[in-house]
């Protein structure tokens, strides 16, 4: 029998056994505290199948999410925008798939009033308050497992009589001429990429129709006397074909069998995950932005599927070409993530490790096909920081063991394919010998330092740029020091000695080769005759956050670092010198954007050489001037360092992970 048959009669025996569930008790409910309602605007109804704006609820790394019609969109009340499905780049299935409507005994539609209607979200749920003139509904939305989410509505009679009407709901799809198959407690569609949405009531309906793509689903009629009260739920579920043959009678009957169950747990851990991310000492503002940066992280979660072996996290899901898991965005997720689940950041670490080939080397990025995976290039190596960081969390000592051979044949890949002249300097470079893979290999793509950049040969497989960075060798230093920590935890004590060593070594080297003495800043060089590449920029300050730069280099780093005319901006560490002629925020990705991973490291820099008070003055410019964290707009790629605006794609992760980081330092 044919994987989809099979799971359709598993529906159909269901259904067949399973219990209604509507009920006429009264429930009591749990409201999460209001300070946490719409700390991100997810309104939007979208107008055609691409446009992600808007977009920014999911959650237990489902592969579909939700967006809420605007509060003012009546039209739209009783459904929630979408579903987005995330396979391989975001398309949305429909306006809204399951709006619902009351309809009275003739079927004409009963309005929701306008002035009643209240459209919300709080952390992990989606919510709708809506009144008739008898009825009162409550929708809420919420996720239960890493396929599937489920939609609650709750309707109370709240006239003095009884009221019989029928329940409807109705969707205005995107796409046409799909695979549509229907019972009498669900429908679904069998879409071209071989993926299935399903979505299963738990009471019978009446009948179900698709035609020129609008669906209508009508409910047997409803009667609820005077004070009653009742509940549907529905299931959506996004799955893939290698998931169908694992869908079965039991996780179906466990999810609409025990809605109130689901709920609780939804509930708590979003309250634990809040309760890790949030103090007393912090202000309601700084609160709701925590919440806001754990809201980013979790949409942008993904579980495993097609290719993808664990858990992951996109940059972002608003954003079409961020569909994937990035490496040293993987690094940084996991940094922040193990502050409230240790179990995702330690599968953000994985994913990126399964791919690691023979010779070591980590992709720069990979997908759920595999075959679109990234090897021209891999990324800043800052593995073993979040390896460190992930078991100073956890004091998980049995994943130290699993990921350490890895890390350290990742840590020797640089020094046989990134070190042309083999003098213990590595550079970024390239497997194809092109120079645009060797600037993403940087994460810089287009800094100013690589402005007169050239490819050289290192192998038939490898390529350097023709200089040295200073950023990628103080990365390469701390790791060597993570290494011989993780090392030690692991027993290898006589390795771990050779890393510290290797690490002193190093540092000394770094402080002096890459210290320019005159213009009191780090910069590049090139190879041959060590000419310094001066562009004032972050690769300047990252052997000042990884403890490389002596006392008098870190006063001479701060220095410029706080000068408001350079780095001091109202949203302060941009990606280059404002004072430079070529700084452009608006045009250049890298040419004077605020990074905040950067801004991090800057930040944190200071805070180790005991620059407190100036750490905290920086922190809350960032808080303040970067538009919309404050408030509930979206957390944005960079920021204008100038005039605050934020640029480039919303709801981005690593600017949410490193926005966390801060918090918890500050």
């Amino acid at each position: 029998m044919p994987d989809l048959l099979r799971f359709r009669t598993i529906i159909y025996w269901f259904w067949v056994l399973a219990i209604p569930l509507v009920s006429c008790k009264k429930t009591q409910e749990t409201t999460s505290e209001p300070e946490f309602q719409n700390v991100l605007d997810l309104s939007v109804i979208p107008q055609d199948a691409y446009n992600l704006d808007g977009f920014g609820f999911s959650d237990l790394g489902a592969w579909h999410g939700f967006a809420l019609p605007p509060q003012d969109s009546i039209e739209y009340a009783g459904g929630f925008s979408g579903p987005l499905l995330m396979k391989t780049y975001g398309r949305w299935i429909a306006k809204s798939l399951c709006q619902l409507n009351i309809l009275d005994q003739n079927l004409h539609n009963i309005p929701f009033e306008p002035s009643k209607t209240k459209i919300y979200s709080l952390p992990g749920r989606l919510v709708q308050e809506l009144e008739t003139e008898n009825l009162r509904i409550k929708l809420t939305l919420i996720f239960v497992d890493e396929r599937t989410s489920l939609q609650s509505t709750k309707i109370q009679n709240i006239s003095k009589e009884a009221q019989r009407f029928y329940l409807s709901w109705n969707g205005e799809l995107f796409e046409r001429n799909i695979d549509f198959q229907t019972s009498t407690h669900s429908f679904s569609f069998q879409l071209p990429d071989s993926s299935l949405l399903e979505t299963a009531f738990s009471i019978p309906l009446k009948s179900v129709v698709l035609k020129d793509s609008i669906l209508d689903v009508l409910a047997e009629k409803t009667e609820l006397k005077k004070g009653e009260n009742m509940r549907i739920e529905f299931v959506i579920r996004y799955s893939f074909h290698q998931d169908f043959k694992d869908q079965n009678l039991t996780a179906l009957r466990d999810l609409l069998q025990k809605p109130e169950l689901l709920d609780q747990q939804n509930q708590k851990r979003w309250n634990k995950y809040i309760s890790k991310i949030c103090t007393p000492e912090m202000t309601i503002a700084e609160k709701q932005l925590g919440v806001k940066c754990l809201q980013t992280l979790v949409t942008n979660w993904r579980s495993p599927a097609g290719d993808l072996q664990h858990h992951g996290i996109f940059p972002s899901a608003a954003y079409q070409g961020f569909y994937g898991f990035w490496s040293w965005d993987s690094w940084k997720h996991s940094v922040a993530v193990v502050q409230f689940d240790p179990f995702l950041a330690k599968e953000g670490i994985r994913s990126m490790f399964d791919y690691q080939n023979k010779a070591g080397m980590v992709a720069d990025c990979i997908y759920f096909d595999s075959t679109e995976n990234n090897w021209r290039d891999t990324k800043a190596p800052l593995a073993a920081w979040s390896v460190f960081e992930v078991f100073k969390a956890t004091k998980d000592t049995a994943f130290v063991r699993e990921m350490l051979p890895k890390l350290i044949k990742y840590h020797q890949w640089w020094y046989s394919d990134r070190d042309h002249d083999q003098n213990g300097l590595c550079e970024y470079g390239s497997t194809d010998g092109t120079l645009i893979a060797a600037k993403w290999e940087s994460g810089m793509d287009n800094a100013l330092r690589f402005d007169e950049t050239k490819i050289l040969q290192n192998s038939a497989t490898a390529w350097s740029f023709d200089q040295e960075s200073v950023d990628l060798n103080a990365y390469l230093q701390k790791e060597k020091e993570y290494l011989a920590i993780l090392c030690s935890i692991n027993g290898k004590n006589e390795l771990a000695k050779i890393f510290n060593d290797e690490a002193k070594e190093l540092a000394d080297r770094i402080r002096t080769y890459f210290w320019h003495p005159e213009k009191q800043w780090f910069f590049d060089r090139k190879l041959n005759h060590g000419v310094f590449l001066e562009a004032f920029g972050p690769e300047g300050w990252t052997p000042f956050w990884t403890g490389i730069a002596s006392k008098e280099q870190a006063a001479s780093l701060v220095k410029i670092m706080l000068d408001t005319s350079r780095f001091n901006t109202k949203v302060p560490l941009p990606t280059l010198d404002a004072a430079h002629k070529k700084f452009n925020p608006l045009k250049g990705y890298w040419r004077g954007p605020v990074w905040l991973d950067q801004a991090y490291f800057g930040i944190e820099a200071l805070r180790n050489y005991g620059y407190e008070e100036e750490a905290n003055q920086l922190t809350q410019k960032i808080f303040q001037n970067a538009e919309g964290l404050l408030e509930n707009a979206p957390i944005r790629e960079n920021y204008h360092p100038i005039s605050g605006k934020g640029l480039n794609a919303k709801h981005f992760s690593w600017s949410a992970a490193h926005l966390l980081l801060m918090m918890e330092k500050e």
